[in-house]
């Protein structure tokens, strides 16, 4: 039977120096809740190594289901929706599968592209069988500013599309940096980032221009956090008062019970509280 794990079982953080944090923090206003998935990697084909493709389509349903009783602002998936097909043809039926699934939620979603995403497919191609802007994005909610990050760009500013690139040369075209800085400044409380390829210290998951990105975001002085997949790990980084959460990938291992998404709770003092299922572990992340 499905339940959410006990808070901060897992837990690999605590807000410093706050006493009775469980009774306090089952008090604590969130300004807004969002769910979170990544790395499904749905196809039509058979397992390989630790990756069970078919399943995705159950544990979206799984992460559905949840997410409509749980009844958060909006859902983000954080890349590689799909896996990589060997035909446009297929790529596409097996994206319109998994959006006729991820369509049952009740609320907005919104997607981040990943490199599976655009392996085969171009962004346009993406975008017009699913809701996805198709690139980078902005949306705000319980006033906190939310920005996504579309890192499928080579380091000679070529989208990626069609098998043109190396998954490892990821980055931030000079363009949207520009629009990531003016969006920054225009933002008139918290700032939440999501990405697909890591923004942290993880090198052979990494933007590779993530640390111009990164002095973008400390200088603003409003970005509490970065949510990203790709590696298909727990895993957590803090960098100058940035917290940077990687989420565990929903493809990994058979059965529901590898399942893993989260709810994402923005608190009004600024901390962050993740309520992990399956194998998400949960996280308190103080300001």
């Amino acid at each position: 039977m499905l339940h959410r794990r006990a808070f901060l079982q897992n837990s690999t953080l605590c807000l410093a120096g706050f006493s009775g944090l469980q009774a306090a923090d089952s008090e604590a206003k969130a300004l807004v809740k969002v769910g979170l998935m990544t790395d499904l990697h749905y196809a039509d084909k058979p397992p390989t190594k630790t990756r069970f493709y078919r399943e995705a389509l159950a544990k979206l349903d799984e992460a559905i289901e949840v997410m409509n009783r749980e009844k958060p602002a909006l859902v983000v998936e954080l890349g590689d929706f799909i896996d990589q097909a060997d035909s446009v043809e297929k790529e596409i039926e097996w994206l319109q599968t998994m959006e006729s699934h991820f369509a049952k939620l009740s609320m907005p979603r919104h997607y981040v592209l990943g490199n599976h995403c655009v392996g085969t497919l171009t962004k346009q191609e993406f975008a017009a069988n699913t809701k996805a802007c198709g690139g980078h994005e902005v949306f705000e909610a319980g006033g906190v500013t939310f920005l996504i990050l579309d890192a499928c760009f080579r380091s000679d500013g070529t989208p990626y599309a069609r098998k043109n690139f190396d998954w490892k040369d990821a980055n931030i075209p000079a363009s949207q940096l520009s629009w990531l800085e003016s969006e920054l400044n225009k933002a008139s409380g918290p700032v939440i980032v999501f990405a697909h390829q890591r923004l942290d210290a993880d090198k052979a998951h990494a933007v590779q221009n993530a640390a111009a990105v990164r002095s973008l975001l400390e200088k603003s002085g409003k970005v509490l956090a970065v949510f990203q997949g790709h590696s298909h790990k727990n895993d957590y980084q803090q960098i100058a008062g940035i917290h940077y959460t990687t989420l565990v990938a929903m493809v990994e291992g058979s059965g529901i019970e590898n399942n893993g998404y989260t709810m994402l709770d923005v608190l009004a003092d600024g901390s962050l509280r993740l309520n992990g299922f399956r194998k998400q572990v949960n996280r308190t992340l103080g300001r």
